[in-house]
């Protein structure tokens, strides 16, 4: 069974964080200082998290998540996102 994709934003934080994993993790930061990715025990990347997100300038935001890590935790045949 897949995991269920998650998106939770706190308005107040300005903080909007999407999860693909209910495993616990810590959050390390990209080359943004406004981007972090949530990593497993395992280094798998199981999220990541935008802070400030309503003051991002660039729009659409481009996140890039280092692939070989999502690759340990799902299966890319498998992973929807519907809109």
């Amino acid at each position: 069974m897949m995991e269920k994709l998650k998106i939770w934003y706190d308005p107040e934080g300005d903080f909007l964080e999407v999860s693909f994993s209910t495993k616990s993790g810590e959050f390390k930061p990209l080359s943004s200082k406004q981007v972090m990715i949530k990593v497993d025990a395992q280094d798998n990347v199981i999220g990541f998290a935008v802070l400030n997100v309503s003051k991002v300038e660039n729009v659409p935001l481009e996140i890039e998540l280092p692939i070989e890590k999502l690759r340990g935790l799902l299966s890319l045949s498998k992973l929807a996102i519907s809109a």
